[in-house]
């Protein structure tokens, strides 16, 4: 066996286990369920990951790294340096995962929204969307 190439093969694994612990400190969020696409029908959860950052109950104070979940449908606000109004949005402010939700029949727009503890959201934004239709039980 030739064992010239093994210092390259090495560092090529240290190098790719690297990037990965990299992405994996990245700052993101996920709507875990439903999943993208999906057929809903009321009432549903929707469910929220989030990676690189600390889920925590509400205190009013913006800690870095640090927040809770808002659901917001159709649209991010366009002004991300506000605190985010009670008519826009779900706030989890408890440190919540999931929230159970009731819609309209027809497609919708769900995002996700971290923001910090004054409820201002992060900025760039750390926000993941999906589209559900939320069918009618009634109909087939």
């Amino acid at each position: 066996m030739d064992w010239t190439h093994v210092p390259t093969v090495f560092l090529a694994l240290v190098f790719t286990a690297g990037n990965l612990q990299a992405q994996d400190n990245e700052r993101r969020v996920a709507i875990s369920e439903p999943g993208n696409f999906s057929t809903v029908t009321n009432p549903f959860r929707v469910c929220m990951e989030a990676y690189g950052l600390i889920v925590e109950p509400t205190d009013g104070d913006p800690h870095e790294g640090r927040g809770h979940h808002h659901v917001l449908f159709s649209s991010l606000p366009k002004d991300l340096n506000r605190p985010l109004r009670r008519k826009e949005a779900i706030h989890l402010s408890e440190g919540q995962h999931c929230v159970t939700l009731k819609m309209e029949p027809g497609k919708h727009v769900i995002i996700a929204l971290f923001s910090y503890g004054n409820h201002v959201p992060y900025n760039p934004p750390i926000s993941d969307r999906i589209l559900v239709t939320v069918r009618d039980p009634g109909r087939p």
